[in-house]
C-alpha cells in the first residue's frame, strides 16, 4: 500500500470510527455504573463530531488533489460460502465503505448537524435526569447515521439503519415516566420494521442476483453519478421497489405518514435531529445513491415521482390544519422531503446532472429545519414575552378570520385536521396485522418450551409481556 492509499484509507476508517469510539466510552461506562460527568460527556460528544469532521474535509480534499472521484476501503470478508474461482454459487458478507460525491456531502452534514445539536443538547438536556441516557442514545444514532452515508454494501447500510431506527424510537420513548412516549415509541419501532423488513428483503434478493450485497454489483463501477446497473429490467424494479417501501417507512412517506406526528413526543434537539435534519432523510439518501435503478427501470421512476408528489400534497395540506409548533415543523419537513424524492423520480427523463438538485435540496433543507427545530422553545418564549409587553394576544396570520371551513372545504379540512385518518390506518392494517402475527408466533414458542421443559403451569415469557406493551400501544 502506497503512502496516498495508507493516508485515504485512515482518514476513511477514522470517519466512522470516531462516533463508534464515543458509543463505546459512553455505553461501557453506562454498564459498569461509572457514568461520565455533564462536562466529559459534552466535550466526547463535541470531540467525535470535530474528529469526525475533520476527516471528512481533509479526505475531501486530498481526493480533489489527487483527482480521486471514488474510495473504496474494505474491511474484510466476513461470511464467505462457496468459491467463485470454480464457478459455484457463492455468498459473501463484507464491510464495505464508499467515499465519493454523494457519501462524502451526506456524511459531512451529519456531523456538521449532529454537532451543532449536541452543542444545543449540552445546554438544552442540564441537569436533566435521563442526560447520560440522552448522549448514550444520541451518539448511538451518530455512529448508526454515519455507517449508513458511507456504506459500501447493503449489509453495512443495514447496520446502520438498525442503530438509525432503535435509537430514534428509544429516544421518542425518552420521558418514559409519562404513559404517552413509550406507546409512540413502541408504534414507530412497529412501523420501522415494516420498512427494515423490507430492507432486508432487498438484501436477500440482491444476494441470490450476484452472491453478494456491493453496490458495485448492482449500481456499477462508474463514480456517482454516473453508473449502470448489471441486472435486468424486472430485478431493477423488485429490488428497486423494496428499497422504496424501506425508504417511505423511514421517511415518512405516504402511507407511512402517520407515525410522523408521533414523534415529537421526544426532546427537542432529537426532534430536530431525527425528523427534522437526519433521519427523516435517511430514506432520500438511499433512493440517491441507487439512483442508477431509476433508468434501469421507468416504471419504478414513476412510482418514485408520484409518490413525493402525493406525499408532499398531503403533508401541505395536514400542515395548515397543525396547532403546535413541533408538528407544523414536522409536516413541513415531509412537504419538502416529498418534493426531493419527486425530483429523484424525474431524474430519469432529465440529464444525469440533474441528480445533483435533490442532493442539494436536501442539504439545504436539512440544515434549515435543524435552525427552526432548535429555535422553536426560544420563540414561543419570546412570543409570550411580547404578547405581555403589549398587553394583547398576537393575531394569527393564516385564518385571519377564525373560520377554516371558509378557507377550504369543510370535508377536505377535516381529512386534513385527522391527518388523513393515516395514523388509524397503520394502527389497523399495519401495527394489529405485525402483532397478531407475533402473537401467534409467541403461543408457538410458549407450547414449545412448555413440551420440551415437561412444565404446563406455563409462566410468563418475557416476550408476551413485549407484546402486551405493543398491543396497548396500538
Amino acid at each position: 500500500m502506497n503512502t496516498s492509499s495508507f493516508v485515504l484509507t485512515f482518514l476513511g476508517t477514522m470517519i466512522v470510527a470516531a462516533p463508534a469510539a464515543l458509543v463505546a466510552v459512553l455505553g461501557i461506562c453506562s454498564l459498569i455504573d461509572r457514568r461520565l460527568s455533564e462536562t466529559v460527556t459534552a466535550r466526547g460528544v463535541h470531540a467525535a463530531a470535530i474528529l469526525g469532521l475533520a476527516s471528512v474535509v481533509g479526505l475531501c480534499v486530498l481526493m480533489l488533489v489527487w483527482d480521486t472521484r471514488t474510495v473504496v476501503i474494505g474491511l474484510g470478508h466476513w461470511v464467505h460460502i462457496g468459491a467463485a474461482e470454480l464457478h459455484e454459487q457463492h455468498y459473501h458478507f463484507s464491510v464495505k465503505l464508499i467515499f465519493d460525491r454523494l457519501s462524502i456531502l451526506f456524511g459531512a452534514l451529519s456531523f456538521i448537524l449532529c454537532g451543532t445539536i449536541g452543542v444545543f443538547a449540552t445546554r438544552y438536556m442540564h441537569r436533566e435526569a435521563g442526560y447520560n441516557r440522552f448522549f448514550v442514545l444520541y451518539s448511538l444514532f451518530m455512529a448508526g447515521m454515519v455507517t449508513a452515508a458511507v456504506a459500501g454494501t447493503i449489509e453495512t447500510l443495514f447496520l446502520g439503519w438498525e442503530l438509525v431506527g432503535l435509537s430514534s424510537a428509544l429516544l421518542v420513548a425518552f420521558f418514559q415516566e409519562r404513559p404517552a412516549p413509550p406507546r409512540n415509541g413502541l408504534l414507530i419501532w412497529v412501523v420501522y420494521r415494516v420498512s427494515d423488513a423490507a430492507l432486508l428483503l432487498a438484501a436477500i434478493v440482491l444476494h441470490h442476483m450476484s452472491g453478494e450485497g456491493d453496490f458495485e454489483k448492482l449500481l456499477g463501477t462508474g463514480p456517482w453519478p454516473q453508473g449502470q446497473v448489471y441486472v435486468s429490467g424486472t430485478e431493477a424494479l423488485v429490488v428497486g421497489m423494496l428499497l422504496l417501501i424501506a425508504a417511505a417507512g423511514k421517511s415518512a412517506l405516504l402511507p407511512f405518514s402517520g407515525w410522523l406526528p408521533r414523534a415529537m413526543e421526544g426532546p427537542t434537539p432529537s426532534s430536530a435531529v431525527f425528523y427534522g435534519a437526519l433521519s427523516v432523510h435517511l430514506g432520500a439518501y438511499l433512493l440517491l445513491r441507487v439512483s442508477p435503478l431509476l433508468d434501469a427501470a421507468p416504471g419504478l421512476s414513476v412510482v418514485v415521482l408520484l409518490l413525493g408528489l402525493l406525499t408532499a400534497l398531503y403533508a401541505a395540506l395536514v400542515g395548515q390544519t397543525q396547532t403546535d409548533i413541533k408538528s407544523a415543523l414536522s409536516f413541513a419537513s415531509l412537504t419538502q422531503l416529498g418534493l426531493i424524492v419527486a425530483e429523484i423520480g424525474a431524474g430519469h427523463w432529465l440529464p444525469v446532472w440533474f441528480r445533483y438538485v435533490p442532493l442539494l435540496h436536501l442539504l439545504g433543507h436539512a440544515c434549515l429545519r435543524t435552525l427552526q427545530f432548535i429555535r422553536a422553545p426560544s420563540y414561543l418564549q419570546d412570543r409570550r414575552m411580547l404578547e405581555n409587553a403589549i398587553g394583547s394576544r398576537l393575531s394569527m396570520t393564516q385564518v385571519a378570520s377564525g373560520d377554516e371551513s371558509r378557507l377550504l372545504p369543510l370535508w377536505i379540512y377535516r381529512f386534513a385536521l385527522e391527518r388523513g385518518y393515516l395514523d388509524a390506518l397503520l394502527i389497523d392494517y399495519v401495527a394489529r396485522p405485525f402483532l397478531q402475527v407475533f402473537r401467534w408466533l409467541d403461543r408457538w414458542e410458549r407450547k414449545g418450551i412448555e413440551a420440551l421443559a415437561g412444565d404446563t403451569s406455563s409462566e410468563a415469557i418475557p416476550t408476551s409481556r413485549c407484546l402486551e406493551d405493543v398491543e396497548q400501544a396500538v
